[in-house]
């Protein structure tokens, strides 16, 4: 039989190399296959869901991260209870926009701002409020630090086109603004018929002759310089520390109805809120004092305020793009683009590593890179085959044999060469386009998360896990989903089919939400009495009790308890 066989096979040196080469490729392929960097079982089933529901609503879901005992996060530390404590003890120094600054420097600014304008523009503790019409600069972070030491609201607006209307219906103590300002917010005043009442305006920068030449004999106008230059000059006021569940902002925002409508955020919103945003990375890519963090987010938001106070926390250089601002000194409406994306470049931080973007950034920026490295026409298609066949397996890399022929230079003519820094982005504000996800997680290599926040919510409500590389796009589902629940949000939906549910479709209705980091929803309609000039906030029903808050949206939660709006 032996014989037989070697008649019919003839090997040579080159059949039997090519046979070892080929059981290498085998195994090579199977043994070093790129682990998921995230067990499967994490991502199928991603939310904690109750075991009962009431009719007409979906289970109440939460984070498998929220802890043991399911006690929500309220503090990022165990130390930090109020707003002041966001500034560590430590002497490094970090760069915030263009200021080189450590935080026992921060904390002398502050303690001098807030002494001067107790000073200067007369206002009172715990009984004066402050409107806070600044674009997000180092300025807005230390008015926002000394009004709250001394238990003064602050009050910020998430569009400028609100100004006129809370002027008119809630007249503040005080206005901290820039110079550019000045002329129209003077105008306002004017034009309502406040010229005979008491105005006091802190400007930040040098106002121009005109505009002082305009200022009544009713409005004190002080320069941001002298109010600092009162407090160091003299010695520090120091009130009563506020409580963790007084309110120290007010967020102005439009409602999908048009009504304006603010959030009262407490300093232990604030906590909770910096708590979930530390939680988007997870503990192997946590955030640390070597980062650079940019953010397309106002910190007249809730939102943005909470990724500002998380730089703050954690030491890192911090700015914000061009898109963040609100207020300008023609009209002039910056576009959610690439070069918006870039904008912080213009600020001497380092080179960015965490990017809270818009989803506009990411609709522009993917396609930029993509465009870039289709020009190596001969390696792409393998380069784009490997990458997905990677995602697919869970893994993510920029250290690839395809990053450095291909994507590296294609990121680094889009974005610069600081795109080499870039470990985490982090899109919010508007739906993401599920067939962009992919794409993104090719052209930027990095973890791309899907976050949903709202103007009433310290931090984000949903998000995507960092690793969840799971591509679930299907037919007739044009946005991407949310992820489940941040680790101290509790959701739900109401207004869900029940024979539906009970069929086993996936739920779907309203989104509720609650929580330590969502802020009291007020209204200024009604509330407002003309010939007794007193204001009050009137809070408004939201729909459920409990401290569930309605958010005026649609959506689903898919089988493995990941958010999908609609």
């Amino acid at each position: 039989m032996a014989s037989i066989l070697s008649e019919y096979l003839v090997t040579d040196d080159t059949t039997i190399l090519l046979g070892l080469i080929a059981a290498t490729v085998f195994l090579l392929n199977n043994l070093y296959k790129p682990q998921p960097l995230v067990h499967p079982i994490l991502l199928g089933r991603q939310s904690d869901v109750a075991r009962v529901r009431n009719p007409g609503e979906s289970a109440v879901y939460r984070n498998y991260g929220t802890g043991l005992m399911g006690r929500f996060p309220l503090r990022p530390a165990k130390d930090v209870h109020i707003l002041a404590d966001m500034l560590k003890p430590d002497d490094a120094s970090r760069t915030l926009w263009s200021t080189r600054i450590s935080n026992p420097q921060l904390q002398d600014r502050v303690a001098a701002v807030g002494t001067g304008l107790l000073r200067l523009a007369g206002l009172e503790v715990g009984e004066s409020n402050v409107l806070l019409l600044l674009n997000d600069s180092i300025e807005f972070i230390i008015s926002d630090l000394a009004l709250a030491s001394h238990s003064i609201p602050s009050f910020t607006l998430s569009a400028s086109n609100l100004l006129s209307s809370v002027l008119e219906s809630h007249p503040p103590s005080a206005i901290i603004t820039h110079a550019s300002m000045l002329t129209q917010i003077l105008e306002l005043i004017y034009d309502a018929g406040e010229a005979s009442r008491n105005h006091t305006i802190i400007v930040v920068g040098e106002p121009s002759p005109q505009a002082m030449a305009s200022v009544a004999s009713k409005v004190k106008v002080l320069k941001w310089e002298d109010v600092e230059r009162e407090g160091v000059r003299v010695e520090k006021i120091i009130s009563p520390l506020p409580k963790p569940s007084d309110v120290f902002t007010v967020s102005f925002y439009s409602s999908e109805s048009g009504h304006i409508q603010g959030a009262q955020i407490t300093h232990e919103n604030i906590t909770a809120g910096v708590a979930a945003v530390r939680a988007l990375l997870p503990l192997s890519h946590a955030f640390s004092s070597l980062d650079t963090v940019v953010s397309a987010h106002s910190l007249g938001t809730a939102y943005g305020r909470a990724v500002a106070y998380t730089a703050l926390f954690e030491g890192t250089s911090f700015a914000t793009l061009e898109s963040s601002k609100l207020f300008h000194a023609n009209e002039y409406t910056p576009q959610v683009n690439v070069t918006d994306a870039l904008s912080s470049k213009v600020y001497p931080i380092p080179s960015p590593t965490i990017a809270f973007l818009k989803t506009g950034h990411l609709h522009t920026l993917v396609p930029a890179i993509l465009k870039e490295a289709r020009k190596s026409f001969l390696l792409y298609p393998f380069a784009w085959r490997h990458k997905v066949a990677g995602i697919s397996e869970g893994f993510v890399t920029k250290e690839s044999l395809w990053d450095r022929l291909v994507f590296d230079s294609a990121r680094s003519r889009v974005a610069g060469e600081g795109s080499g820094t870039l470990r985490a982005v982090i899109c919010s504000e508007g739906p993401l386009a599920a067939e962009t996800l992919t794409p993104a997680r090719v052209a930027l290599s990095i973890p791309v998360i899907n976050c949903y926040s709202h103007p009433l919510v310290v931090g984000p409500v949903l998000a995507s896990h960092a690793f969840d590389l799971q591509d679930l796009s299907t037919d007739g589902v044009p946005t991407a989903h949310t992820g489940p629940p941040t680790v101290n949000v509790e959701a739900k939906l109401v207004g869900v089919d029940d024979d539906s549910v009970e069929n086993g479709a996936d739920p779907a209705g309203i989104l509720m939400v609650r929580g330590p980091s969502v802020g009291k929803l007020s209204s200024l309609e009604a509330s407002y009495c003309p010939s007794i000039r007193i204001f009050w906030y009137v809070s408004i029903p939201s729909g459920a009790d409990e401290g569930w808050i309605g958010t005026g949206l649609r959506a689903t939660v898919q089988t493995n308890g990941a958010f999908r709006l609609l």
